[in-house]
């Protein structure tokens, strides 16, 4: 890590910020260069922040005229060795998918924020956990992967955007934050002095200038089918070690736990209310919240499985995109139920500790 001290002004040790600009915060303290983007509602917080902000540190904010120049704007920068991020929703977000594929091609690291909206298609903009596959399972071509990070508060905005600096430049690769319309536009207390302000570290293989240096070439494709094959299983390998080290949960209640509610994001602020409910009234009821959501953490759920949990009831504000990965984690091992519909329905908490009853009594 590399440390400075800036001129700019963060606000107070604690203070009141929404979670977009929670966000903004703290890529602002990890070193952010650079940010570019396209406005699209429920992000924009963070995109008028980061156009307030960013300018005060020497950084350089510049509205896109698309996301596809955007998430283009994002490689020409990082391949220049700068610190650099996008944001969007989810119909911006998909644009992004040539760009993203490109850049995890070519090995460039960057941080690309995706405020989730109701789909599909322009849906609009209530809140939705709808993104889940588009983020995990990748927009574009190929067999390329993003790192996934799915936080639940303000204070894990600030947190995991800040820490998605550093995990991108160390796998010298995109990192994304799934975000939703609850998360980016409510407001809560923000610790942000507990993290030393960041500059870019020192970076090899960027291209800044041959001079009288090596001459220096990043690549998104190679010139042969036995370079390419090779690529890949170099890209592979690095894959395999995010998996290996960048698993992240929180398990609650879980021990002796005979249900498990699997939420992540938004939606599991809302079951934690309907799990400790659940079990002042005796059930034995936990809950385990991915916040990895690639790579998954299957190896802590599966660990918890096998203590004796006969049944999971997986959460979240759409259709069931959440349910596969469970499913992987578990194989078979326990009962699996899912609750939850996409459109941008927000769930109150006693719907889903009715549905936690239910399944108790069945």
């Amino acid at each position: 890590m590399v440390v400075e001290q800036s001129t700019y002004l963060a606000v107070s040790e604690k203070n009141l910020m929404s979670g977009n600009e929670a966000i903004g915060e703290g890529a602002i303290r990890a070193g952010c260069q650079f940010f570019f983007g396209y406005p699209i509602t429920p992000q924009n917080e963070l995109f008028e922040f980061m156009a307030q902000m960013l300018p005060q540190t020497g950084g350089t904010f510049l509205q896109s005229e698309s996301e596809l120049s955007g998430i283009n704007m994002v490689y020409g920068a990082a391949a220049g060795g700068g610190r650099c991020m996008t944001s969007s929703s989810g119909p911006g977000f998909t644009l992004m998918g040539e760009g993203l594929t490109t850049l995890a091609t070519a090995q460039m690291p960057a941080v690309v924020v995706c405020v989730t909206r109701a789909g599909p298609g322009l849906g609009r903009i209530a809140s939705a956990q709808s993104d889940y596959r588009l983020a995990t399972r990748g927009g574009g071509h190929g067999d390329y992967q993003c790192l996934v990070l799915g936080p639940a508060s303000a204070q894990e905005l600030y947190d995991l955007t800040y820490e998605a600096f550093e995990l991108a430049d160390r796998y010298r690769n995109p990192v994304i934050i799934l975000s939703d319309a609850i998360l980016g536009q409510m407001m809560e207390p923000v610790v942000t002095d507990h993290l030393p302000r960041m500059k870019t570290p020192p970076k090899e293989w960027a291209v800044r200038g041959k001079g009288t240096n090596p001459r220096k070439v990043i690549k998104v494709a190679p010139h042969t089918d036995e370079e390419l094959i090779d690529w890949n299983r170099q890209l592979k390998k690095k894959y395999q070690l995010m998996q290996d080290n960048e698993q992240r949960y929180e398990a609650l209640l879980t021990r002796d736990a005979e249900l498990i509610v699997v939420a992540f994001g938004s939606t599991a602020r809302i079951v934690l209310d309907s799990v400790l409910r659940a079990r002042n009234e005796g059930m034995a009821v936990g809950m385990f919240r991915p916040i990895s959501l690639f790579p998954y953490p299957q190896k802590a759920l599966e660990e918890i499985v096998r203590q004796g949990t006969r049944k999971l009831l997986v959460v979240e504000a759409n259709n069931g995109q959440m349910v596969q990965d469970v499913r992987l984690a578990v194989c078979g091992a326990a009962e699996i139920a899912h609750y939850g519909f996409g459109g941008g329905h927000i769930f109150s908490p006693y719907e889903i500790y009715r549905e936690i009853r239910r399944l108790g009594k069945s």
